[in-house]
């Protein structure tokens, strides 16, 4: 049970954490003018328009959609190639297999500056520049390693037993591994889409980079709100509580899985 002090350093804690979501929404429902005129704690001149001017602008609202379409696509490719690394790191034993496992980790622990030019160079050869694929893969270089380590931890858990007794029940691999193992580390899977979503989701100079027009993400055209008349804060501000929104959904529907991913010390 906590104790008053406790519950009040908790509850001021929160509440210093909810005050830029709070002015970032504040803003949102201003006009401009409101917004660079005065301090005021809520709208004198309650607004929707700004709300408005992204979803019936073509160039806000696509932004998140091609967000969307990459995020998926990374995630999945991602998992798919993530479980299977992550089963052979935790039921075998070969040569280099920890220096291997170090090597991905190094991987996820470099800037991604320092892949911008190479992947801008790579995807202009082949076509792939301004596509929502190319951003896709190059979040892959990140979220691959990271979600091996974290399936390796949850696969680790189960015992190898339920392996052998598969195999000698008649289950083929892919059976085994789709049918019975995967459920029991659902909670992993869980996490790592988790985490691999919000890299992707709120990666900036990568997505940047490499889109134009076709795909660029809300992330990129939200740094490209300065007109003639200056910057246009209202709408910005509601971008920026538009993206808010797919983050907090995500974390609310794998909420537990992520407080089993803490419990098992993997995350």
């Amino acid at each position: 049970m906590r104790s008053p002090k406790q519950a009040l350093v908790m509850t001021l804690y929160i509440l210093f954490l909810m005050v830029p979501i709070y002015w970032l929404i504040n803003m949102s429902l201003k006009t401009n003018t409101e917004i660079l005129g005065s301090f005021t704690l809520w709208p004198r001149d309650l607004t929707l328009d700004n709300y408005r001017t992204i979803l019936t602008d073509p160039s806000w609202y696509m932004g998140y959609v091609n967000s969307m379409i990459y995020v998926v696509e990374n995630m999945v490719i991602s998992i798919a190639v993530a479980l299977p690394a992550a089963y052979a790191f935790s039921r075998y034993r070969f040569m280099g297999d920890k220096h291997l496992f170090f090597w991905l980790l190094t991987n996820r622990m470099a800037p991604p500056a320092v892949f911008a030019l190479p992947f801008f160079q790579l995807y202009s050869s082949v076509g792939l520049f301004d596509t929502h694929i190319a951003v896709a893969l190059a979040h892959c270089l990140f979220n691959v390693p990271l979600a091996v380590w974290i399936l390796e931890g949850f696969m680790r858990g189960v015992p190898k037993e339920i392996d052998e007794t598969a195999y000698i029940d008649g289950h083929s691999f892919g059976s085994f591994f789709v049918r019975i193992f995967m459920p029991l580390i659902a909670s992993g899977i869980g996490v790592a889409a988790f985490f691999c979503f919000m890299f992707s989701w709120v990666e900036l100079l990568l997505s940047r980079t490499l889109t134009s027009v076709n795909a660029k993400p809300i992330a990129a055209a939200m740094t490209r709100t300065v007109s003639a008349s200056g910057m246009d804060w209202g709408v910005l501000a509601a971008a920026g509580v538009l993206t808010i929104i797919p983050g907090a959904l995500v974390i609310y529907f794998v909420r537990n899985y992520i407080a089993k991913g803490f419990a098992l010390g993997r995350v």
